[in-house]
């Protein structure tokens, strides 16, 4: 039994108006099974469409039939146009390690930083491990520790740079950013035993375990088709799967902790916040950037407050979310505060130790 996710796939007029009808915003608009969806803007003519896509002018009959179109030069705007994988060429694309901490190997191997992830290949985060991965359009996965997967494909179209990727996730957890400029994906999708996750232009989370998965949808829009329901994931909205493929039903995800300042404590920096209506615990990460794609620690807390700290220089982020009963992550806070402390000379610059790095400084 699957569970099938997919963003953008059936957006209202009303949805892709609200997103704004300039084209390199609305056009490109995920995957349907094994067909590409593009949407319709002011202008478009069939054959246009294909040569931009497939290479191809005379490949519009195809998409003709295929659409059920009747007059080519005459296209409705806001129709998804589905135009078949097959049609479409595509070059071999990477996966680049942006961000490296502790056990990451892939296919069994240690890992170096600027390595490149390539199709057919699996990704093991240890138990101190966290790696970030960029692609070629900028999309960004990050993936904490005790987690696998192993990239299913990972080409692009050519002509156009859009990513066609499917991720088979294994274990754990990711953070995907897709399509941060806003171009839109040919296809992105996150596969689990028990649902797949199709992505467009999306800040999303997905977690897999022997309890089955969850998605997350921080931005963006996705439609649900489960085996007895059919619903639509908006932004701050969540859905838990178990392992038979049930549905939780769609959940709002649980508001964003209110931050108090981190104070200097014994042991690093203390933040406080009030509890969060629902929670029955709190995921606390610590990040060198402030979106948190570069993360040094992951942990769970039962409640406020709780301790950051971070063993190299510089200003990181403590970055905070309650997890509701069905075990969706909500909404994230953050503060940020001083790394390790190190010693600096008389010009302000750090003074270095024999081994290269900076001479850190510890309290007693």
């Amino acid at each position: 039994m699957s569970v099938l996710l997919r963003c953008a796939g059936r957006l209202s007029l009303a949805a892709w108006l609200a997103m704004g009808a300039n084209g390199a915003l609305a056009q490109p608009a995920g995957a349907q099974g094994e067909d590409f969806l593009y949407r319709v803007v002011q202008g478009d003519t069939l054959g246009e469409i294909s040569q931009r896509y497939t290479g191809n002018t005379e490949n519009w009959r195809r998409l003709q039939q295929l659409n059920q179109v009747s007059d080519q030069y005459s296209l409705p705007i806001a129709m998804l146009l589905r135009i078949p994988f097959s049609l479409i060429p595509v070059r071999d694309s990477a996966a680049r390690i942006s961000h490296l901490l502790g056990d990451v190997r892939i296919d069994g191997r240690a890992v170096r930083m600027g390595q490149s992830l390539n199709e057919g290949q699996a990704l093991t985060t240890g138990l101190n491990g966290f790696a970030t991965l960029e692609l070629a359009d900028g999309s960004v996965l990050s993936v904490p520790f005790s987690s696998e997967f192993r990239l299913d494909r990972l080409r692009e179209f050519q002509g156009t740079g859009l990513i066609d990727l499917i991720v088979d996730m294994r274990q754990g957890s990711m953070e995907s950013e897709v399509a941060p400029q806003q171009t839109g994906v040919g296809r992105f999708e996150v596969r689990t035993p028990v649902s797949v996750t199709g992505v467009r232009g999306t800040r999303l989370r997905v977690h897999n375990s022997g309890e089955g998965s969850r998605s997350e949808v921080l931005r963006g829009q996705a439609n649900v088709d489960a085996s007895q329901t059919d619903t639509m994931l908006r932004a701050q909205q969540g859905v838990a799967v178990d392992a038979a493929g049930r549905s939780s039903g769609v959940q709002r995800l649980l508001d964003a902790p209110q931050l108090s300042t981190p104070v200097r404590g014994g042991s690093g920096w203390v933040v406080d916040f009030p509890a969060v209506a629902g929670a029955q615990q709190y995921v606390v990460l610590v990040s060198t950037d402030e979106q948190g794609t570069q993360l040094v620690s992951r942990r769970t807390e039962a409640a406020p407050p709780v301790t950051v700290s971070a063993h190299a220089p510089g200003q990181h982020y403590a970055i905070v979310r309650a997890v509701d009963a069905a075990g969706l992550e909500g909404l994230d806070a953050r503060q940020p505060f001083d790394g390790q402390a190190v010693l600096m000379s008389g010009d302000g610059g750090m003074v270095a130790s024999n081994w290269a790095g900076p001479v850190l400084l510890s309290d007693y």
